[in-house]
């Protein structure tokens, strides 16, 4: 009752240097030979250690394993040990129990393999081939594919080594974004392929099956021409929503461009301390409706000091209008004001916006869509990403893709013991 590890029953229990030592031993019963099915002799028992859940100690499983004799003549298998596949793996030295808890502090807990290795008080490579053997089962179970019907795609760089010797800097990754009844989005990372391009993603898409690629029917995304290729290829019901806040970055930039460039041609050289456009820098990356009176007053001020500022405010004007496309109430509001956008950037006499409007234009269809799925868009897929991030750094980077790739799944809440 106290163990509560099925199929023993404790004999003794020990401390000894700092370590929690309890004796185990299952009941005398018959067993039969896995050769040929004889009922076999017994020959006594030996002993096996394991490693279980550590408590305010750590704690060793001593088995007192039995071992058994093939007296058939026929039968190659001439002696054997019993085994209880609850207690252990065949030929292992963790407690099943052992390793789901070692899974759910990798995934709760944020740990580290390392961590878990001291608390075990064993190596490295036992813990690890023992999640393994655990993450690679549950990454082979298809149905984590099911029911998914908005799917997100992003890329990351997962090492800054030399690609000859480790392969592809950059992962896709695709995230389930399915909402809930409620409403919500509890984004989960389902796949990461190596490479950066419309083939990795169309590639996964192709693997995942028909069944699949029929069931997508909103795809978010970033403003990447690859990406989309692929979903117009293989998600033909399915519909593109450009990301929301990278559209909106996109305006900021935009200004910021506009802004370094009229700095030169008034002064002749960059931003320095004490320059009327390079003081307001951080207020035109601000939405409007966040600024104080003081802000605003440096704002106008900067802008009054020379009459070539003008361009400067009205690109910050510009992207001010096109962020007030996503903070709209209603949705029928905010579309029109996306399509007033669309239709009047593209002819701006400053050709940053007029840049910016022609590819909004290009993008249109996805970028309107934001207003069509109910504000459908890949922000669960950066917080995905944001997730990715911790636990590299936790890990203090990886080496292998494939390790990579089982660790993230499950951290980042694909794999669910």
């Amino acid at each position: 009752m106290l163990l509560g590890l099925d199929g023993v029953h404790v004999e003794h229990v020990d401390r000894r240097d700092g370590v929690l030592v309890v004796t185990v031993s299952s009941s005398a019963t018959p067993n039969g030979c896995p050769g040929c099915g004889v009922v076999a002799v017994g020959r006594g028992r030996r002993r096996r250690v394991l490693h279980d859940v550590p408590g305010p100690t750590r704690v060793r499983i001593v088995w007192r394993q039995r071992v058994f004799r093939c007296d058939e003549d026929s039968c190659a298998r001439k002696t054997f040990v019993e085994q209880i596949p609850s207690l252990v793996a065949h030929r292992g030295s963790i407690t099943k129990r052992a390793i789901a808890w070692a899974v759910g502090q990798l995934r709760r807990e944020h740990a580290t393999i390392e961590g878990i290795r001291r608390q075990l008080g064993t190596s490295w490579k036992t813990v690890w081939r023992a999640v393994e053997s655990e993450l690679v089962k549950l990454a082979a179970d298809e149905s984590r594919f099911a029911n998914v019907t908005t799917l997100g795609v992003d890329e990351h760089v997962w090492h800054h080594v030399d690609p000859r010797r480790r392969g592809s800097r950059e992962l896709t990754g695709m995230v389930d974004l399915t909402r809930d009844s409620s409403g919500k989005t509890h984004a989960r990372l389902l796949d990461l392929v190596p490479g950066r391009s419309g083939t990795a993603y169309a590639g996964w898409l192709k693997e995942r099956g028909d069944a699949f690629r029929r069931n997508v029917q909103i795809a978010a995304l970033d403003p990447f021409a690859g990406y989309k290729r692929a979903i117009d290829d293989t998600l033909q019901d399915a519909v593109a929503v450009l990301d929301a806040f990278h559209v909106v970055k996109l305006g900021t930039t935009a200004v910021d461009e506009v802004r370094r460039r009229v700095q030169q041609d008034t002064l002749g050289h960059r931003g320095r301390k004490g320059d009327p456009l390079f003081g307001i820098q951080t207020i035109l990356r601000a939405g409007a409706e966040n600024l104080t009176e003081k802000q605003r007053a440096r704002l106008h001020a900067a802008i009054a000091v020379d009459p070539a500022h003008d361009a400067v405010h009205v690109a910050w004007q510009c992207a001010q209008k096109l962020r007030s496309a996503y903070h709209a109430r209603d949705l029928a509001e905010g579309r029109r004001i996306a399509e007033q956008v669309v239709a009047t950037f593209p002819t701006c006499p400053i050709p940053e916006i007029a840049r910016l409007g022609r590819t909004l234009r290009r993008w249109k269809d996805a970028f309107l869509a934001y207003f069509t799925t109910g504000r459908a868009n890949n922000g669960g897929t950066e917080a995905v990403n944001g997730i990715i991030e911790l636990h590299r750094r936790l890990a203090r980077g990886f080496r292998n893709r494939e390790n990579y790739r089982l660790r993230m799944l499950l951290a980042a809440g694909g794999l669910a013991p």
